[in-house]
């Protein structure tokens, strides 16, 4: 008969959240049988690529890769989601707060170097009548996000340098909060430590209350209208100054060697981190010790708390006074709670008493494998059936004050990107600072010129479509931001974020499958590996008979290393007269795009990715800026070539005149509109100073590249159709203010 703690216990262990029971259940796709979906694509890319300077993969609280010899990198991204949803300013700051402690927790401690955030809800002004009950506005939940964000970061000392925030209605009951952290450690420091029997358990910072009981199943169940009211007390209470002191305090007892272990306590708390910690040993656990924030919580309560800030490392005996005090003279809480044994047992004890007792084979191991059912059928959705305007003027001034491609720059500015003082590229470019960079590039060492670059790729849009293509277009984007900015893809690696509905529906799951197979194929092609992951399922919201399922949803976030930051390139046009190419071939692919949204409609030809093509233009790219022959780039994403065109335009304060005619076709297109807001992948807008031309076209021999036009002193943004006609016209100051205007809060 199992003890209610041992309940607690398998509850936690066993959860969604913790265990990821999808990703490795065996699943049933019509003839085919995927035994461990994590394993057999995603995992496996890594597996077959085999880089040496991933160092840790899959393996710890974060990925680990080498920066310069000396040192690594990790990087690990999570999400909030449920929390975010009933109580948004907490859950946003201890989803940062969480993903903070990662790389502190990985290897042997990882110093936080910088924090991404992407976020995706509702529309701000969704009329209140299409809002459920019991579900909070979306313009409520994004300032309450923002804040959480920002609030938690800025006072951590950690500088926020990258992210996005998309919009759509099926958020509404259930949006999304990405947070991620890179870290930095001494290379020696990157393997996960193993402690002994007879070390010391350690919990390290804040104290324990009731705040996030029962975190990681509200996490993995469906949200309803009620979960504001009943599943508040699921959301953790976050402190930024004590976690900078426990940070800043460890990475002292780390270099001392004063521990042998750690992680930290995330989702499921003590019970999930002193679990897996000693799932090889074996530990005795003594909950009265636990330092509480007030009197009155059960030991179940204890064990099972999320409350934040707090840490877990095995510290041998001989150590154990030198590091509490060193922590005593940095006025950080710790308490030695327990003991790691030999006997691969979990064994609680509270005032003297054993009240949980689990052998921990079937702690880890014991759980049943699930059996899934998949099935998936592409969709069909209406084709447009309207004529391509003559002036896109108005569609193009459109689609930049749309949610999703407007400016973000109140949100960006509220972070702290400077802190540290490494930021090169920051969010933000160009000659007054508000244009849109690509990625960000950190130099993590002031006394060398080696950078890191971060980005991210995700559009659910083209989900709707089809997954696989989603999936690879995202994977497409990250990179293309990389190389946008000056990197190349010698030493990329990838996380993927995947946010779904219930998967215990076989539609459902049969898209997750496409999209870690396009996950397989793409880090396989790309030569980019990934490192890490988490994903998060059950995002639906329950209303009456009614179920609200989010979009599918895939976050590729890219980690890449510089070798001179000195030659990145920003997106903003440099100097009229300078050549503006398009590089990579442009299709009819406005499925799922900005343009057909802005017209009612879906689409159904989605942007596909050929990688092997699309490596090959990137590596040539790439080798062009290192050259010094590239002035300016920018990626075609959301929007096409038009968005691209204008952000580069108003960030640079220059005009462009462009011809539709002189931009490379992968098949025949008869109209201006496709042309100009197709969002083809793997395309890029460069420009190129006219004595560079030449050099230029001969780096890029055997890519697909053209002219397309030059850079202008007329502050206008002129584009001549297919047929010779002027198809827009535009001042580039009212391009700018239809991007500025609509977050202009």
């Amino acid at each position: 008969n199992p003890t209610d703690v041992e309940m607690e216990t398998l509850a936690q262990t066993w959860s969604e959240h913790c265990v990821h029971k999808t990703f490795k259940a065996k699943i049933k796709f019509g003839r085919t049988i995927i035994d461990n979906l994590l394993k057999s694509t995603i995992v496996k890319a890594t597996t077959e690529l085999n880089k040496p300077w991933c160092l840790s993969v899959f393996a710890d609280n974060a990925g680990v890769i080498d920066f310069d010899g000396k040192n690594a990198l990790c990087f690990k991204v999570e999400t909030h989601n449920h929390p975010s949803a009933v109580e948004p300013y907490g859950g946003a700051s201890t989803g940062l707060g969480g993903v903070v402690r990662d790389p502190l927790g990985t290897g042997l401690g990882a110093k936080p170097i910088a924090s991404t955030d992407v976020f995706c809800f509702a529309p701000p002004d969704l009329p209140y009548e299409k809002l459920p009950p019991g579900v909070l506005h979306p313009r409520r939940i994004f300032k309450g996000v923002r804040a959480g964000v920002a609030d938690y970061g800025n006072r951590l000392g950690i500088p926020t340098l990258n992210g996005a925030i998309l919009f759509d209605e099926r958020y509404v009951g259930n949006p999304l909060v990405f947070c991620g952290t890179v870290g930095l450690m001494p290379k020696e420091f990157s393997q996960r430590g193993q402690q002994k029997p007879g070390d010391l358990v350690v919990v390290v910072g804040g104290r324990t209350g009731r705040d996030g009981i029962h975190g990681v199943t509200f996490a993995s169940e469906q949200l309803t209208g009620e979960s504001v009211e009943l599943s508040s007390s699921a959301v953790q209470i976050g402190n930024a100054i004590v976690e900078k002191k426990v940070i800043d305090v460890l990475l002292q007892a780390r270099d001392r060697g004063l521990y042998s272990r750690i992680t930290d306590c995330g989702g499921g708390g003590l019970s999930s981190a002193v679990g897996e910690m000693a799932a090889e040993t074996g530990v005795r656990v003594f909950l009265d010790k636990v330092p509480l924030k007030y009197a009155g919580l059960t030991y179940s309560e204890i064990w099972v708390s999320e409350s934040q800030e707090r840490m877990l490392i095995a510290v041998p005996p001989g150590s154990i006074d030198e590091l509490m005090r060193l922590l005593d003279s940095e006025n950080v809480d710790a308490a030695v709670i327990g003991e790691f044994t030999n006997d691969r047992r979990l064994q609680l004890f509270y005032h003297g008493n054993l009240v949980g007792d689990i052998g921990m084979e079937f702690l880890h191991d014991g759980r049943p494998q699930l059996h899934l059912n998949a099935a998936w059928k592409r969709p069909e959705f209406p084709e447009p059936d309207f004529a391509s305007p003559e002036d896109l003027g108005p569609d193009l001034l459109a689609i930049l004050s749309s949610w999703n491609v407007c400016s973000k720059e109140w949100v960006i500015r509220q972070y702290d990107h400077e802190v540290q003082g490494g930021s090169v590229l920051k969010p933000l470019v160009g000659v007054n600072n508000d244009g849109p960079g690509d990625a960000a590039i950190i130099r993590p060492l002031l006394d060398s010129d080696k950078g890191v670059i971060i980005a991210n790729g995700i559009n659910p849009t083209y989900g709707e479509i089809d997954p696989y293509w989603m999936a690879a277009s995202a994977i497409d984007e990250s990179l293309r931001q990389i190389i946008a900015v000056g990197g190349n893809l010698k030493k990329v690696a990838l996380l993927d974020n995947f946010c779904w509905g219930n998967t215990s529906r076989p539609e459902v799951l049969g898209a997750l499958l496409g999209a870690t197979q396009a996950c397989y194929d793409m880090a396989k092609a790309y030569g980019t590996p990934f490192i890490s992951g988490k994903d998060s399922l059950n995002n639906e919201f329950q209303h009456g008979d009614k179920t609200i399922i989010i979009p599918h949803t895939l976050l590729i976030s890219a980690l890449g290393v510089m070798e001179d930051v000195s030659k990145a390139v920003t997106m903003d046009f440099k100097q009229a007269g300078n050549l503006i190419y398009v590089v990579g071939d442009t299709f009819d692919e406005l499925g799922g795009s900005e343009y057909f949204h802005k017209h009612g409609f879906t689409g159904n030809k989605v942007p596909r990715v050929d990688p092997r093509s699309a490596k090959a233009t990137m590596d040539k790219l790439g080798q062009a800026t290192d050259k010094g022959l590239v002035r300016a780039c920018h990626d075609c994403s959301e929007g096409g070539l038009g968005v691209a065109l204008a952000e580069m335009a108003f960030a640079g304060g220059l005009g462009a005149s462009i011809d539709l005619k002189a931009v490379p076709l992968g098949e025949p297109i008869s109209r201006d509109d496709f042309v100009l807001f197709s969002e083809s992948n793997s395309r890029f807008l460069a420009e190129v100073a006219q004595e560079h031309q030449r050099a230029f076209e001969s780096v890029m021999t055997g890519a697909v590249f053209a002219v397309i036009g030059k850079v202008t002193n007329t502050g206008m943004l002129e584009v001549h159709g297919l047929y010779g006609n002027r198809v827009v016209n535009n001042s580039v100051a009212d391009l700018k203010e239809a991007w500025q205007k609509t977050l202009r809060w």
